[in-house]
């Protein structure tokens, strides 16, 4: 059987895409060149970001906004500590924080207009 543990987003510039998750993530991408970077997160989750203009086969369609990348905290104040900091910083808020049935949450995007949702899971 296979699992999932590698998620490529489509960027327009890799290397600003990697400052701007470099700089989210407090961590330092493990390879980084203007074709593409990657991050290999404490999750074991890893993150590339290549360009959208040398990918092969090539990338048709826009890119970004149809897919979400999530980050779950473990409470409500850690959510909204989070919101705090990324809109703090000029992200474009798609939802700011609200209750929903799965728990309390907010969505921002990424220069590229790839989605970043954070959430707590609810108590029940």
């Amino acid at each position: 059987m296979v699992h999932p543990d590698f998620t490529i987003l489509f960027v327009d510039n890799p290397l600003t895409s990697a400052d701007f998750y470099q700089a989210l993530f407090g961590a330092e991408p493990v390879e980084k060149s203007p074709t593409f970077a990657l991050f290999v997160l404490n999750t074991g989750m890893k993150l590339g970001l290549w360009s959208r203009h040398t990918a092969e086969p090539p990338v048709k369609g826009e890119c970004g906004g149809g897919s979400e990348i999530c980050f779950r905290h473990n409470d409500a104040a850690g959510v909204d500590k989070i919101y705090a900091d990324w809109s703090g910083r000029g992200l474009r808020v798609l939802q700011t924080p609200v209750e929903m049935d799965f728990g309390y949450t907010f969505v921002v995007t990424d220069p590229d207009g790839h989605r970043l949702r954070v959430y707590a899971m609810s108590a029940e």
